[in-house]
C-alpha cells in the first residue's frame, strides 16, 4: 500500500490506474512471472514514472532549487493573505477600519499603530496577491480614515468606533505629531518604496508637510517639529528619501535643521545624552542622521564634511559602549558613562547596522563593515532566541536585520540562519500555546495587535527574496514560483496545480526609479532589490522547457510576459542580458 502511495505522487491518474490494476487484480500474479518479465514490468513502470517527473523536475540542479524557493515562497504568501482576511473580520463594521488590537483597544483606531504597523502591510500584501482587495477594501480605508481622522490639517488622531468622534476631546499636538510620524516611516515610506507613486504616497507627502507646517520648538537652527529622538529620527529618514523623490529642497532644508540640531549643536545623541536606545523607538535617530549623512554627500558636500566627525564619533562610540561579546546591540546604554542599562539584546540590531554599513558604502571605513561581519559569524548563537518574550514580532524584525544586509553581504551562515528562523516565526501563526493567542488559532491572526503587520512585512520581504524579486498576475494559490541567480543569469521554475495564464514580472531598481536615491544603502523596513532588469536594456528569455527562446526589452519584463502552465508540467525560464 505505502508503494502504491509513492507511486501515485508521480503519476497522473490514468497511468496510476492502469498500473494499480495490474498490480492488485488477482487475474495478474506477477510475482510468479518469469524474471525476464518481471524485469520488463519494473522497467515500464519505472519509465512512466520518470516520464511523469520530467513534467516537474528538471535537471538543472539550479531549477529545482528554484522550485524549492518557490514552494517557502508560496506558503509566505498564503500566510500573508490568511493574516489579511482574518483582520478584516473584525474592521468596524459603519467605517470598515481596523481596530488597534482585538483586545482593550479594539474600540478605536490609531494612527501610531493600527495605520503605521498594520494597515500598510496589509495593503502590500493585497498589492501583490490580490488586486481586487487592493482596489476595493484597502483603497476604502485609506479613504476613510483621511476623512475621519484628519484633526491637524491632514494630521490624524485617534478614532473611537462606538463614538463615531475623536477619542480624546483634547488636541495634543506632540502626540498626533508622534502618530503621524510613525504612519509615514513605519508604514507609507516603505509602501511608496515598493508600490511607487499611488494615492499612499500622496497621503504621505502631505502629513510630511503638515508636521512642518506644525513645528513649535524653538532651536539655534530654526522651528523643529518634536524633541523626541524618536520622532525627528524617523523625520530624518523621511525627509532624506522624499527629497530624492520629489527634488523639493524644502524637505533637504528640513532635513539639515533637525541635522544640525543633533550634530552641530548641544544634543549630539552620545556626546550630550545620558542614554541612548539601540532598539526601535529610539535607533531611529541612528539611522536617520547617517541617512541625511549619506544625501549630504550627493546634494550637499560641506554639509557632509561638517556632520563626518560627529557622525564617526556616534558609531564608534557605540560600537564601544554598545555591543555585547557577540557584535549585536544592548537594549540601551550610557553613551558617557559606558554603563548598560538593559542588557536585552535589540531585535532591530540590523537597524542600527543600516547606519554603519551605508557609511562603509560611502566612505569605504572598512571597521564598519567589519562590526556587520563579526553579527553575522555570530548570529548562530541567537537560533530560537526569544527577542520579545514569546512574540512573533521579535523574530520579524530581528529576521529582516538579516535580510536586508544579507542582501549586501552573501554570508552562508546568515542564510542559513534567516531560513531556519523564519520557519519560526511561521510557526508562530499556527501555534496556540503562546499566552493569548489560543482564540486566534487556525485563522491566520499572529496575536492579535498592531504588531501582526510586522509578520507580513518580514514575510513578504522574505517571500521576494526567494523568488528574487519576480511576481506573477493573477496570483494563485495553484502556482508555485521561485528564482535562483546563477552569474549574470536568472533561473525561473514555474509550477501549478491546476492550468494557469498571467503574466510573470521582473524587479527593477527600485530605490532609483521610484525614489532617485543616488546609492542604494541599507534603509528600515526596505524591501531589498535582488535580480533587476534595466527597462532600456534587451534580455534574452529561454523557456526551457519549450526549446524556445525570445528577446524582451526589460520595460517588458517589468510590465511582465504571458506564460500558460499546464497542470502539473514543469516552466523554466532562464533571463540573460543581451547586447544589441
Amino acid at each position: 500500500m505505502t508503494r502504491n502511495i509513492l507511486v501515485y505522487f508521480f503519476l497522473d491518474k490514468p497511468t496510476f490506474i492502469l498500473i494499480f490494476i495490474f498490480l492488485t487484480d488477482t487475474k495478474w500474479n506477477y510475482t510468479h512471472l518469469p524474471h525476464f518479465k518481471m524485469r520488463l514490468l519494473v522497467l515500464v513502470v519505472l519509465g512512466l514514472v520518470c516520464s511523469q517527473c520530467q513534467k516537474v523536475k528538471h535537471e538543472d540542479p539550479h531549477f529545482q532549487e528554484a522550485l524549492e524557493n518557490g514552494y517557502l515562497a508560496h506558503e509566505g504568501f498564503k500566510r500573508c493573505l490568511d493574516y489579511v482576511y482574518a483582520w478584516l473580520e473584525f474592521a468596524d463594521p459603519q467605517s470598515g477600519l481596523i481596530p488597534r488590537n482585538l483586545t482593550d483597544s479594539k474600540d478605536f483606531w490609531n494612527a501610531k499603530d493600527a495605520a503605521a504597523d498594520n494597515y500598510p502591510f496589509m495593503v502590500l500584501t493585497a498589492a501583490i496577491l490580490d488586486k481586487e482587495l487592493y482596489d476595493g477594501p484597502m483603497k476604502a480605508i485609506l479613504e476613510t480614515e483621511q476623512r475621519l481622522t484628519n484633526r491637524l490639517d491632514r494630521l490624524p488622531d485617534d478614532w473611537s468606533f462606538s463614538k463615531r468622534d475623536f477619542v480624546s476631546e483634547e488636541i495634543d499636538r506632540d502626540e498626533i505629531i508622534f502618530g503621524s510620524s510613525e504612519y509615514v516611516k513605519d508604514g507609507l515610506l516603505p509602501l511608496t518604496e515598493y508600490i511607487g507613486m499611488t494615492p499612499w504616497s500622496e497621503r504621505m507627502i502631505g502629513m510630511v508637510d503638515d508636521i512642518w507646517k506644525n513645528a513649535r520648538y524653538e532651536t539655534p537652527f530654526g522651528l523643529i517639529p518634536s524633541q523626541n529622538v524618536e520622532v525627528n529620527g524617523e523625520l530624518l529618514q523621511v525627509l532624506s528619501r522624499v527629497y530624492w523623490m520629489t527634488g523639493n529642497q524644502k524637505y533637504l532644508d528640513w532635513a539639515f535643521r533637525l541635522g544640525d540640531y543633533y550634530l552641530l549643536g548641544e544634543n549630539h545623541p552620545t556626546r550630550d545624552s545620558d542614554l541612548i536606545r539601540l532598539r526601535d523607538h529610539g535607533c531611529e535617530i541612528v539611522s536617520g542622521l547617517c541617512e541625511l549623512y549619506l544625501t549630504s554627500a550627493f546634494a550637499k558636500p560641506e554639509k557632509k564634511a561638517a556632520y563626518q566627525p560627529q557622525i564617526y564619533e556616534m558609531l564608534d562610540r557605540i560600537l564601544e559602549v554598545g555591543t555585547n561579546e557577540h557584535g549585536l546591540f544592548y537594549n540601551q546604554v550610557n553613551p558617557i558613562t559606558g554603563e548598560i542599562l538593559n542588557d536585552g539584546i535589540a531585535d532591530t540590531w540590523g537597524y542600527t547596522f543600516n547606519a554603519y554599513y551605508g557609511v562603509y558604502m560611502l566612505d569605504g571605513h572598512e571597521p564598519y563593515r567589519d562590526a556587520l561581519l563579526k553579527a553575522f559569524d555570530n548570529l548562530h548563537e541567537y537560533t530560537y532566541y526569544d527577542w520579545e518574550r514569546g512574540s512573533q514580532d521579535g523574530y520579524a524584525d530581528a529576521i529582516e536585520s538579516a535580510l536586508n544586509l544579507y542582501n549586501r553581504e552573501r554570508i552562508p551562515s546568515a542564510k542559513e540562519w534567516i531560513d531556519s528562523q523564519t520557519q519560526v516565526m511561521w510557526s508562530m501563526q499556527d501555534s496556540s500555546h503562546r499566552s493569548g493567542t489560543e482564540a486566534y488559532r487556525g485563522i491566520g491572526i499572529l496575536e492579535g495587535w498592531h504588531g501582526d503587520g510586522n509578520f507580513a512585512r518580514t514575510t513578504i520581504m522574505y517571500c521576494l527574496y526567494k523568488t528574487l524579486g519576480t511576481t506573477i498576475s493573477p496570483w494563485s494559490e495553484n502556482v508555485y514560483f521561485g528564482a535562483v541567480q546563477d552569474g549574470e543569469d536568472l533561473k525561473v521554475s514555474i509550477l501549478s496545480d491546476a492550468d494557469w495564464n498571467g503574466k510573470i514580472h521582473f524587479d527593477y531598481a527600485r530605490h532609483q526609479k521610484i525614489f532617485n536615491l543616488p546609492l542604494d544603502y541599507p534603509r528600515i523596513n526596505q524591501f531589498p532589490e535582488w535580480f533587476t532588469v534595466d527597462a532600456s536594456k534587451s534580455y534574452l528569455v529561454h523557456f526551457v522547457h519549450e526549446g524556445k527562446t525570445r528577446r524582451f526589452t526589460g520595460n517588458e519584463l517589468i510590465n511582465g510576459i504571458e506564460i500558460t502552465a499546464e497542470e502539473n508540467i514543469g516552466v523554466y525560464l532562464i533571463v540573460e542580458p543581451h547586447e544589441e
